[in-house]
């Protein structure tokens, strides 16, 4: 019996075990089979606080790790086949380990960028394919690069690249676009923005240091094309990784796990959420990091009797 079990090991899991682990509450950690979230996936990252000449990303996470284990929280490794949120201890049933249970449960699985699938997209990640303009944009300052995706988070990224690139060509396999109105005429309006619109992406062409170019198939003729660039952004959404909790916790429309407003509480006490997986706006480190400490001083107060929530009554103890 675990007092508190958290679900994840990107920043926002991290941060709670730090927190939780400092409160004597001895946290068990589940990581995955990909240890520290996508910012594993990430080269240098320039805008976490705290480092003036930036950081790589695996070992931002590593760091975050051993200040958790260095205040006693415990790791295993392992996936989280299924939960049973019905009743207090919750039980959960993590492969290699068998069951696990514990009175509390903080869920920081994240969100998964949504890949095109295409030859030498995963291959360079981090060397030119990105899924984050916020996160790596600063790294494209005066090239040329490319925004793959019709919606409203492809026009945003687009516009917001356009601060550091000379051009933006945004590639769309329809002819028109999902975005909303407001969106497009905003992408529109920006003189740095080229449309490729009716191309399927193909490849992603790199020469070993880096992206040199996406090869697209131009639906209307059938021909094959080559878009010269320094950088390939994939804008075509994220799913939060909740499909292991079957429906027990209420989401949004997206699948997003919902939280009361100024907390990280679920509809179920006990239950707390915190980084992408309840997060489709920001997705940053630092945001994931700071709902974490949420999510552990929330959980603390929860394990103490003293915490109620607006979804009902004071949460049961």
């Amino acid at each position: 019996m675990y007092k508190s079990i958290i679900i994840g090991t990107g920043p926002s899991g991290l941060t709670a075990a730090i927190y939780l682990a400092r409160a004597n509450m001895n946290p068990l950690v589940i990581e995955g089979p990909e240890p520290g979230g996508q910012l594993t996936t990430t080269t240098e990252v320039e805008n976490f606080p705290g480092f003036p000449e930036g950081i790589m990303g695996p070992e931002l996470m590593a760091n975050m790790r051993k200040q958790a284990e260095r205040f006693g929280a415990k790791f295993i490794t392992g996936w989280v086949n299924s939960v049973d949120l019905s009743e207090r201890p919750f039980k959960l049933q993590v492969e290699g380990q068998g069951e696990i249970v514990g009175e509390s449960l903080i869920i920081s699985t994240g969100a998964s960028a949504k890949y095109l699938g295409i030859p030498g997209e995963k291959d360079n990640v981090g060397r030119g394919v990105s899924t984050c303009a916020t996160c790596d944009g600063f790294f494209f300052r005066n090239k040329k690069i490319i925004v793959i995706g019709g919606g409203d988070s492809a026009m945003e990224e687009a516009n917001f690249l356009t601060r550091f690139a000379t051009e933006v060509e945004l590639v769309n396999r329809r002819d028109e676009l999902r975005a909303s109105k407001i969106m497009q005429d905003r992408a529109k309006s920006n003189d740095k923005i080229v449309w490729s619109l009716n191309r399927t992406p193909l490849e992603v062409v790199a020469n070993g240091m880096g992206v040199t170019g996406l090869k697209v198939r131009n639906n209307a003729t059938g021909e094959e094309e080559l878009i010269e660039t320094s950088g390939v952004f994939i804008a075509i959404g994220h799913t939060p990784n909740t499909g292991f909790l079957n429906g027990q916790i209420d989401t949004d429309e997206h699948g997003y796990i919902r939280t009361k407003p100024g907390s990280s509480e679920t509809n179920i006490p006990g239950v707390f959420a915190c980084g992408d997986v309840q997060d489709n706006k920001y997705r940053q480190a630092i945001t994931a990091a700071g709902s974490g400490c949420m999510a552990a001083l929330d959980c603390e107060k929860f394990l103490e009797g003293s915490i109620t929530q607006d979804w009902g009554e004071s949460l049961p103890q």
